[in-house]
């Protein structure tokens, strides 16, 4: 586990699983949790020969808090600084959520720099909230929400939150787990977060992805509507759209062994 100086007095928390893998995916998390959401991934892709390199957000889980950063741009920035630290190429890329809004800023800011694929799960993009030309997605309103609740009682706002996270039934002990990892957060970190997924727009980023590109997507989904796949689909050339029936938002996890072997496939595949 390290924590690297993403820039001056900031550093963000990595865990490195299996460093003799032939084979790399470093992993983004999604808004409100962190690296842990990915556990029935990264207890499995090490079996298949490959390194997982997952890192917590600023604000999120084991990294540092600060005041700043938070914007889309800075937080590709952070990763840029993680791809250099550790000397990685011809990675996979996988995103999910805001993660995945993220990594594809990063495909677009950093010109995709040492990336072999990309994965985007659920992905909070081309944009999560409302806007001219794009009628999909939260309101600004239902966000503002949000973060009002996260300012006055956070915990609840993750418990609801949550009650929308998945399609299926996981039962009382999972979903106290997820909840759990929600509140490793920084209360401010996680009200940033909500400002970065209502302010950013994405839409002039897809053209720049230029690697094989996967797009994982619950029909389900009531956090990002899968009209959203749709639009990323038609947006990244040549990027091919898995979706799953049963799955909402935590499509990663609400129909497990079907994602991990379309999503491990898709890793495995030959350039």
């Amino acid at each position: 586990m390290y924590r690297i100086e993403a820039e001056r007095g900031v550093r963000i928390f990595v865990e490195d699983i299996h460093p003799a893998g032939g084979k790399t995916a470093l992993f983004v998390h999604g808004w409100p949790v962190n690296h842990k959401m990915f556990e029935y991934q990264l207890n499995q892709l090490p079996r298949y020969g490959y390194r997982c390199i997952a890192l917590d957000l600023r604000g999120f889980g084991q990294s540092d808090r600060p005041w700043t950063g938070y914007t889309y741009d800075r937080m590709a920035d952070d990763i840029r600084v993680i791809i250099d630290m550790f000397r990685l190429r011809d990675f996979v890329l996988v995103g999910f959520s805001i993660g995945g809004a993220i990594s594809i800023r990063y495909m677009a800011r950093h010109q995709g720099h040492g990336v072999r694929r990309l994965a985007l799960l659920s992905a909070a993009a081309p944009s999560f909230t409302q806007r001219p030309g794009y009628p999909y997605g939260q309101t600004r309103e239902e966000v503002d929400a949000l973060i009002r609740q996260t300012l006055t009682n956070r915990p609840a706002m993750l418990k609801g939150f949550g009650d929308q996270f998945f399609a299926q039934n996981h039962g009382p002990e999972f979903m106290n787990w997820f909840a759990s990892l929600g509140l490793e957060a920084s209360g401010h970190g996680t009200a940033q977060g909500l400002i970065a997924l209502r302010d950013e727009d994405l839409r002039q980023d897809l053209s720049a992805i230029r690697v094989p590109t996967a797009i994982f997507a619950g029909v389900q989904d009531r956090i990002v509507p899968f009209q959203s796949a749709l639009a990323l689909q038609q947006g990244i050339p040549g990027s091919v759209l898995h979706r799953f029936e049963q799955s909402g938002h935590g499509v990663f996890y609400d129909e497990l062994e079907a994602f991990n072997s379309r999503f491990f496939a898709f890793l495995n595949q030959p350039d």
